[in-house]
């Protein structure tokens, strides 16, 4: 919470009081990942394919490189995971086109490289490639262990006014346990941030996320998460390696091999976003088999 600007506090107030309320009522939901971000440490499966798409807006997105604040509209958000062995997924996220409707624009180190001058920018989506290795199976007293890697690539670029063009590492350790219907799960783990305006150095920062899960009926998953990051340096966090942090409570619904999905959000510092919606689709198929 020492994160969190007095509006932001306000606003993760009201959005969690919902919380308990829907786990009140609301099984176990392991490997199952939209709409929150924290990752389950259960794989997918030997074989199975994973696709999924969403849109989601959020109001209020600061992107302090550019200066520019506005309304942000991704469309969609894709992600595809590989089940490579019964303890191993190949995971890529990424996306064709994120639009910002400007609302205000700012000083920043990189505003004058903006070449949008109307109203409205786009970009595409970063692109995203990890892998998630499962190293302790769940029983009935001890949680599961994964670890997961990822690298996020600089395919927005800075005349858009939304990238940071810079190459990013993360590792984190991932651990989820189910105690009756409540799924609960936590990853911890650090990303190794390089600066946008000084590509020789870096900004190493820690990374979590907390997500619950509990079932309102055979069909149906209300889910909820923190996640984000804190930049642990002393002093001011270099532009575009500051800490942040969003919490999401949503529903989940699944009929076989297909899963809708909805949920809000609020951010929790002042460049995240004052509050959001999303939703998306989650299709799970047989590809192959190992010999």
């Amino acid at each position: 919470l020492m994160l969190v600007s007095g509006r932001a506090f306000m606003r993760l107030t009201r959005l969690s009081l919902l919380l308990p309320i829907a786990l009140m009522h609301a099984s176990s939901a392991a490997a199952q990942q939209r709409p929150i971000d924290t990752q389950d440490p259960e794989t997918i499966g030997v074989g199975n394919v994973l696709v999924q798409a969403g849109v989601s807006y959020a109001r209020d997105e600061v992107f302090p490189l550019s200066g520019l604040t506005g309304n942000l509209w991704k469309l969609p958000v894709i992600g595809f995971a590989v089940g490579l062995s019964p303890i191993a997924d190949l995971q890529l996220t990424g996306g064709p086109y994120n639009r910002l409707a400007i609302t205000n624009r700012s000083d920043a180190p990189l505003a004058s490289v903006v070449t949008a001058t109307g109203e409205t920018t786009h970009a595409v989506e970063d692109l995203a490639i990890g892998a998630k290795i499962r190293l302790v199976p769940e029983t009935a007293e001890r949680p599961s262990v994964a670890f997961r890697f990822s690298v996020r690539l600089p395919n927005a670029k800075h005349p858009s006014g939304l990238g940071q063009d810079t190459t990013d590492f993360s590792a984190s350790l991932l651990t989820g346990k189910t105690v009756g219907s409540l799924r609960a799960v936590a990853n911890l783990g650090f990303t190794i941030m390089s600066e946008p305006l000084d590509a020789a150095k870096q900004n190493d920062v820690i990374t979590y996320g907390l997500s619950l899960a509990r079932p309102v009926t055979s069909d149906i998953d209300l889910v909820g998460d923190i996640n984000g990051r804190w930049s642990t340096g002393h002093g001011v966090a270099p532009i575009g390696t500051e800490s942040r942090g969003i919490v999401t409570i949503g529903v989940r619904y699944t009929r076989g091999a297909v899963r809708l999905d909805a949920a809000g959000f609020v951010g929790l510092t002042s460049i995240d976003p004052t509050l959001g919606v999303k939703a998306g689709w989650t299709y799970v198929f047989k590809a192959f088999s190992l010999p």
